[in-house]
């Protein structure tokens, strides 16, 4: 089945440029994750692909063909919405074989794609059911399945799991992966939860004010970040950023060696990002600091503490600590991430 390429693509409404000047690849049967916060984009970017609506400038191409020219109906894709769009008065099995029933297709081949999109969503003892006598959960797989039956070329999901308690959340992402894995299907999948994101994504695109921010592996977002905006959307507990200085060959205020020319030139107007795990407190800390606070998350705590009026995030702590104490703690210097504090960008490290 092809991948999805979209080159040079903007929309507006009114005045308001929503996107501007995107381009991506999908490559072919690859779960891609649309990320960023409410009004950076990714909606409007779905619609795009699906034809709900136009673009301005730029061409979508769902492997070789272009399709931005072409009805919806035409284009070959499925969407799941974040309100399920189920029909209340048809049955489970009806809902499903609604979408086949419009595009002309005979009862026989329609009776037995409904059973086999049943046992793919595990809903086969409840085709006789109507919606409201279906969990949230099964309702989301009605709503996945009656996508999957009509066999897309590219499956297009918003906040489909947005409507859903927490628990249910996490059990429905895992089967989506694992449908979307055995389908191999195309997926460009909306969310603004990272921990969704990282989860399921093959690859991240992480959008912002309509422009794409950065692009890659969960792994390669969250550990390389390419600006501020990336470092600080990504992670939880959220990266400390500190303002910092060069001086003399060192890093101001931690006092490691610099040997960084292009940070050495800095004296100023530099950031400090540290991931809250790269903290380690103990005895043998090369920094003192003292307890702020400290929550108890289940399985770990997370502290915050102070270093010379620096306020630090710790995370994966296995016990507490008093708060107004005084503790050690040591960074683990190869994670700590450099920012331009005018620009944002990342400064190689």
């Amino acid at each position: 089945m092809p991948g999805l390429t979209i080159e040079n693509v903007s929309k507006s409404f009114g005045e308001t440029l929503v996107l501007k000047n995107v381009s991506l690849e999908v490559a072919e049967a690859k779960l891609l994750v649309l990320l960023g916060p409410s009004g950076c984009g990714k909606t409007t970017l779905l619609r795009l692909i699906a034809g709900l609506e136009s673009n301005e400038t730029g061409e979508i191409f769902i492997g070789p063909k272009r399709v931005d020219q072409l009805e919806p109906k035409k284009r070959n894709v499925a969407m799941v919405f974040q309100n399920y769009s189920l029909y209340p008065h048809m049955t489970v099995a009806k809902n499903l074989a609604f979408p086949l029933k419009i595009a002309g297709i005979g009862k026989d081949e329609i009776d037995s794609r409904v059973k086999e999109t049943a046992e793919l969503i595990g809903l086969s003892d409840k085709l006789k059911n109507k919606p409201g006598q279906l969990s949230g959960g099964q309702r989301q797989r009605v709503a996945l399945g009656r996508a999957v039956i009509r066999k897309p070329d590219i499956f297009l999901l918003d906040e489909p799991l947005s409507n859903l308690d927490a628990e249910l959340r996490v059990r429905m992402r895992h089967e989506i992966v694992l449908l979307q894995q055995r389908l191999k299907v195309t997926t460009v999948y909306v969310t603004h939860d990272q921990e969704e994101a990282l989860t399921m994504a093959d690859e991240i695109v992480l959008l912002n004010e309509g422009n794409i921010v950065q692009k890659g592996t969960p792994e390669e977002l969250y550990s390389r970040p390419n600006s501020l905006f990336a470092a600080s959307f990504i992670g939880q507990p959220k990266i400390n950023l500190i303002p910092a200085r060069v001086d003399d060959h060192k890093l101001i205020p931690f006092g490691f060696p610099v040997v960084n020319e292009k940070l050495c030139n800095r004296p100023e107007g530099l950031i400090i990002g540290i991931r809250p795990e790269a903290i380690e407190l103990g005895a043998s800390g090369e920094f003192l600091a003292r307890v702020d606070n400290c929550e108890y998350l289940g399985d770990h705590y997370t502290g915050r503490i102070d270093f010379n009026s620096i306020k630090l995030t710790v995370s994966g702590l296995t016990k507490p600590i008093e708060t107004g104490r005084e503790v050690s703690f040591s960074l683990k210097s190869r994670a700590l991430h450099f920012f331009d504090g005018a620009t944002g960008e990342r400064l190689e490290d």
